[in-house]
């Protein structure tokens, strides 16, 4: 969802690139649909009207309020947090304390500010870091969250059990996602690869909330036309890079249009089993 109240100015990212191995790299992004890395420092400057990437917050806690009987005492670790819309709105419904983390430090400082806006500094821990590097040191979290991040920390499987790593015993998971009909010749896997995953990894699908196509498709609308407005700036400031701006767009284009046709969205509520 757009943020209409910044008025941004133009700077390369302070991303330090020394964190990231070539692959994670060019994996990062992929899930940031920019395709090449050569796009990473601009993300910020592209994406700053835009609070809400990736997973929608309103779904994990219809999903946690259901099912997980969250405290003052509970932890949850939000990887890939983005700008810190899920992490601050969770620590606002539950009171619990939640850790964010990611690459951007754009990203981070946004976070902490909105933090502050809503009322929840005190229970947001935001973080500068590749997630590969978080899931191998953060442990007994009561949730941990993945949203919208691709093959970021490897395969389905590979990913799961390394956030199953991350959590204390009977813990949950949520991932954000999406899954493509049986048969499909997308890069996408379909509902049916996804169970395989979650029983080879031991955990077990406990409620799902698929995403309204209609409303999608607007938010993403509206989220093109703020993303089209920074990439004509940027090519005005760096018409050398006018290509990989027009590429940025189209890659953007081409996601809404598969998420409109050819993918239904869906966030998971995963609890660890083994």
């Amino acid at each position: 969802m757009a943020d209409e109240n910044r008025t941004p100015e133009y700077n390369d990212s302070r991303i330090d690139r020394t964190l990231l191995s070539p692959e994670a790299e060019q994996k990062l992004a992929a899930s940031l649909t920019a395709e090449l890395p050569e796009a990473i420092p601009y993300l910020p400057y592209l994406l700053q009207d835009l609070w809400e990437l990736g997973s929608n917050p309103r779904h994990i806690i219809e999903l946690l309020s259901e099912h997980a009987a969250l405290s003052s005492d509970s932890r949850i670790l939000d990887l890939g947090c983005g700008k810190g819309a899920v992490s601050v709105m969770l620590a606002e419904k539950f009171r619990c304390r939640v850790k964010g983390i990611d690459i951007f430090p754009e990203f981070i400082d946004y976070a902490l500010v909105k933090a502050a806006e809503h009322g929840v500094s005190e229970l947001c821990e935001f973080v500068i870091d590749d997630i590969n590097h978080a899931v191998s040191s953060e442990k007994d979290y009561d949730v941990v969250i993945l949203g919208a991040v691709g093959d970021v920390l490897g395969k389905p499987d590979a990913t799961i059990e390394k956030l199953k790593n991350t959590l204390k015993p009977s813990g949950f998971i949520i991932i954000d996602d999406g899954y493509v009909a049986e048969g499909s010749d997308s890069t996408y896997h379909s509902r049916k690869d996804w169970m395989l995953f979650f029983v080879k990894s031991g955990v077990m699908l406990i409620d799902e909330i698929t995403s309204d196509s209609e409303e999608m498709a607007k938010i993403n609308s509206c989220n093109q036309e703020h993303i089209i407005r920074r990439a004509n700036e940027l090519k005005l400031l760096h018409p050398d890079k006018s290509d990989l701006f027009d590429k940025y767009i189209q890659n953007q284009q081409a996601e809404c249009d598969q998420l409109k046709h050819d993918i239904i969205g869906v966030t998971w509520l995963l609890q660890s089993v083994t």
